[in-house]
């Protein structure tokens, strides 16, 4: 089975805008309003808006998009599922075709909308063979509830065997500073024609400044030099690095701040020299 369609609306956007963190508490505040969020990301060319079912805020990321529904790329994931008392006692992971069933409509429900544009199983099952969630998946779209499937926190090999299934359009794998191993997974999903959607791209935080680290220090030292914060380096250096791959790479830092997301964007034009990509590799202190 093939997709002819794009897994965008168009071409891919140069960068993403992660959900995560979208609050209730946000409407109203200058810099926090969830519509004004959405709008700003939209005006700006962040079209790839990416939530889950896990994050406990589909239905607020539905209101936030508003009238906006057509001009987004709409991504959504399930199958992680928080313990009984709530984020504190673990998590556990549901990928049968039952849940994919279910799921879908409660994430449809919530955000509003009658279709995704990207579905993820959000972790590999150590359960359930990927193959069965991807058929089930698979049905999904041949119900009009999503346009593309997509895989997150998975091996080379899973997708693979996915794809075997039904073609994957995109893989969601952390990649930053200070986490490469995704980088590994390029040569696969070049071959496959798969794009990456690279998350967590300023490494959870301890790329911005907190961690008192060699690397840490370098991107400071170059953020200095440019007039920029430590969290545009290392996004720039992700844009960097994906520019050069083989695959479609799509940065995806994450942020409910009006002024965070701008300065996401500003990121995302800064070209880095040889000299600093240099530095910025040895303090990562792995080979690409």
């Amino acid at each position: 089975m093939t997709d002819a369609t794009p897994w965008t609306r168009d071409i891919p956007p140069i960068q993403g805008l992660g959900l995560m963190r979208l609050k209730d508490d946000g409407w109203g505040d200058s810099d926090r309003d969830p519509a004004v969020l959405v709008r700003t990301a939209v005006d700006a060319g962040v079209t790839l808006l990416d939530t889950a079912e896990m994050y406990g805020n589909e239905a607020l990321v539905g209101r936030a998009l508003g009238s906006h529904r057509d001009q987004v790329t709409l991504c959504s994931k399930f199958g992680v599922y928080w313990g009984e008392s709530g984020r504190f006692d673990g998590w556990s992971v549901r990928a049968d075709p039952h849940t994919v069933h279910t799921a879908i409509d409660g994430t449809l429900e919530r955000l509003g909308v009658d279709h995704l544009d990207v579905y993820y199983l959000h972790h590999r099952s150590e359960e359930t063979p990927i193959e069965e969630t991807v058929a089930a998946m698979a049905e999904l779209k041949q119900a009009g509830k999503i346009r593309h499937l997509g895989l997150s926190n998975v091996t080379v090999d899973d997708i693979r065997r996915a794809h075997a299934i039904h073609p994957i359009a995109v893989v969601q794998q952390q990649w930053s500073l200070a986490h490469r191993e995704a980088e590994s997974f390029l040569p696969t999903l070049a071959e496959l024609d798969i794009a990456l959607i690279a998350h967590s791209p300023l490494g959870h935080g301890s790329l911005t400044g907190s961690d008192d680290t060699p690397l840490v220090h370098s991107l400071a030292r170059i953020a200095s030099n440019r007039g920029m914060t430590t969290g545009q380096i290392a996004l720039a250096w992700v844009h960097h690095r994906g520019n050069d791959a083989a695959a479609t790479v799509v940065p995806l830092p994450g942020t409910s701040s009006i002024s965070h997301l701008r300065a996401n964007i500003d990121a995302a034009q800064l070209v880095l020299d040889s000299s600093e990509i240099e530095q910025l590799d040895a303090g990562s202190q792995i080979v690409p």
